[in-house]
């Protein structure tokens, strides 16, 4: 986690109560900073409890702006306003197909499954089994039983369910792997922070009939892109 200071772990020692004001206190913190617009993401992320996805010593530090180790190679979960800063530009909203590549904790599935909404679909894509295990277990435990969970290699994709009206890239990439934008839907919106002149830009894709319109929406930090494309 080049770029950040991991805090110390330690044994938990908050309550349901204090974690319950801290979500609120961050969610108006991401609205004021801009962040955080549509109701629906900022529904999701009052909803959705951040705690439940962080390993039991790094628990206490749930809504802190920093990302936190999980299991797995490399794995983390992103800073709480990485989410917003990927799904408000992506548009996701009621009834989207949504594919995401990168499963990590789970939290950000389980937003994604908030904010879609039961017409919707939540299809996430994890290579690596220990991060898999962690989060298949943390969406378990809280109802989350209607996610297509895939171990694999998110830059393939997921043929069987595509297309996908929007599609979220959790790792870096030096390209936009060719099966994704194969499988984003006509109109559809592709999030990807990509390695670009020494740099990472967070990159948003446009679909169309006339072509692929992309934009930058600005610079990020995030572990490389595992698997074939990576």
């Amino acid at each position: 986690m080049e770029g950040w200071i991991v805090p110390p772990p330690k044994e938990p020692e908050k309550s349901r109560e204090e974690f319950a004001r801290e979500r609120r206190e961050k969610v108006r913190w991401l609205a004021r900073r801009g962040y955080l617009r549509s109701p629906r993401i900022r529904e999701a992320m009052l909803k959705v409890p951040r705690e439940e996805f962080i390993p039991f010593l790094y628990r206490d530090y749930a809504y802190l702006e920093v990302p936190l180790p999980l299991p797995g190679e490399q794995a983390t979960i992103s800073c709480p306003h990485s989410y917003p800063l990927f799904y408000e530009p992506l548009g996701l909203d009621r009834g989207a197909r949504f594919l995401e590549v990168g499963l990590g904790s789970g939290y950000g599935t389980a937003l994604a499954r908030e904010i879609v909404g039961p017409e919707g679909l939540v299809v996430a894509v994890e290579i690596d089994p220990l991060t898999f295990s962690f989060a298949r277990e943390n969406l378990a435990r809280l109802g989350y039983r209607d996610i297509v969970l895939v171990l694999g290699d998110g830059g393939l994709g997921h043929p069987e369910h595509a297309p996908f009206d929007r599609i979220c890239i959790t790792a870096a990439c030096p390209v936009v792997p060719p099966p994704l934008l194969e499988q984003l839907a006509d109109g559809g919106r592709l999030i990807a922070p990509l390695r670009e002149m020494g740099v990472q830009n967070l990159v948003l894709f446009e679909k169309s009939s006339e072509g692929i319109r992309r934009e930058v929406i600005c610079r990020v930090l995030y572990v490389p892109l595992r698997g074939e494309y990576g």
